[in-house]
């Protein structure tokens, strides 16, 4: 029981973390090609990292096992840790975020009717 829930917990992790990983580097390289700045700073970076980690960390220690896991057969030795439904979500969710977050940087000031700071500057 425990062991299962161990690999449950490991693939909830991975699922977590590639997913905000992937939309972090595809945020950081893509907006630094097209604004010539990165939207996210290396010190912004670091705090997204420490607080993703965090709290995958505490997700992947803290739930405990259940009868429910015993119901199901054992996966086997060759079976692949990211299964095609996990890389269906990681993907779905990395599109999902990189819309929301390309949609705020690029057309967020007509959204909100504001102006960014590096437009006071260039000003």
């Amino acid at each position: 029981m425990w062991g299962r829930n161990v690999y449950d917990s490991i693939s909830k992790f991975l699922q977590f973390q590639l997913t905000v990983n992937i939309v972090a580097v595809i945020v950081a390289f893509t907006g630094a090609c097209i604004t010539q700045d990165s939207p996210l700073k290396a010190v912004q970076m670091l705090w997204v990292n420490l607080i993703m980690d965090t709290f995958a960390s505490l997700a992947l220690a803290t739930e405990p096992p259940t009868e429910a896991l015993l119901l199901r057969k054992p996966y086997g030795r060759n079976k692949p840790l990211i299964s095609r439904t996990m890389m269906k979500n990681i993907l779905g969710h990395a599109v999902y975020q990189l819309t929301l977050i390309f949609t705020l940087l690029f057309v967020g000031e007509k959204l909100t009717h504001t102006q960014s700071s590096a437009h006071e500057q260039l000003g």
